[in-house]
């Protein structure tokens, strides 16, 4: 019997999801299914119920329910971007810090679920936002998390020694004007592709076939 994952968002019809998990279900021979399902925020919670009620293996979770979805299933973490069938809510959207070498200043920009995530696991960063403090002035952190769906503008000026995390893809103009300077870039793909292996672990029990992954969204290996 194929097993079924979701994608809960709204809109879902730009995310490249599918594509990373499908190639990653069937390297791993698994009879494994991954559909992305737009959902709108006032049916979200019947969204979410559905998902048992269907035998869905588990879902992710994408803007802009991520808060919202905590709260719905119960979870102590202010953001929730994995279920898992069962019960179990997790965020691994933070999963590219265990590829970060140094994170002693850590600084993020935004206030959305992922910028939520991000601040659960690096309580002591700096945090922008329009609603707070605006403009960034990223000058002493080494860490710089991009949280916003800001694409087209650049929002910060890095230098040689910084790292950017941005997590919008397609890669943004904050993240080629801080290659451009010298800074350490982990993009949108390389963000999506390490939440993206811990989602599959925790639902298959099975190691996540990163370089598949990778390749599935045009990265090299």
């Amino acid at each position: 019997m194929t097993q079924v994952v979701a994608l809960l968002g709204h809109p879902v019809a730009q995310s490249l999801s599918p594509r990373m998990h499908n190639a990653a279900f069937a390297v791993r021979g698994l009879d494994w299914t991954y559909v992305a399902l737009d959902v709108l925020p006032e049916r979200l919670e019947d969204g979410v119920r559905g998902l048992e009620a269907l035998g869905f293996a588990g879902a992710n979770v994408t803007a802009p329910h991520k808060v919202e979805v905590a709260r719905i299933v119960g979870s102590d973490l202010p953001s929730v971007n994995t279920l898992v069938a069962g019960g179990a809510a997790y965020s691994t959207d933070t999963a590219i810090l265990e590829l970060v070498t140094k994170c002693h200043k850590p600084a993020i920009i935004g206030d959305g679920g992922a910028a939520a995530a991000f601040r659960h696991a690096l309580p002591a960063a700096r945090v922008f936002s329009r609603k707070s403090e605006w403009p960034p002035d990223v000058s002493g952190a080494d860490v710089v998390i991009n949280a916003t769906p800001v694409r087209d503008d650049v929002l910060v000026e890095l230098e040689a020694g910084q790292i950017l995390i941005d997590l919008p893809y397609p890669r943004t103009a904050t993240a080629d004007a801080a290659a451009r300077a010298g800074a350490t870039v982990y993009d949108g793909l390389d963000v999506l592709v390490a939440q993206g292996a811990q989602s599959f672990e925790l639902w298959t029990g099975v190691p996540a076939p990163v370089e598949v992954m990778r390749r599935a969204l045009g990265l090299g290996a």
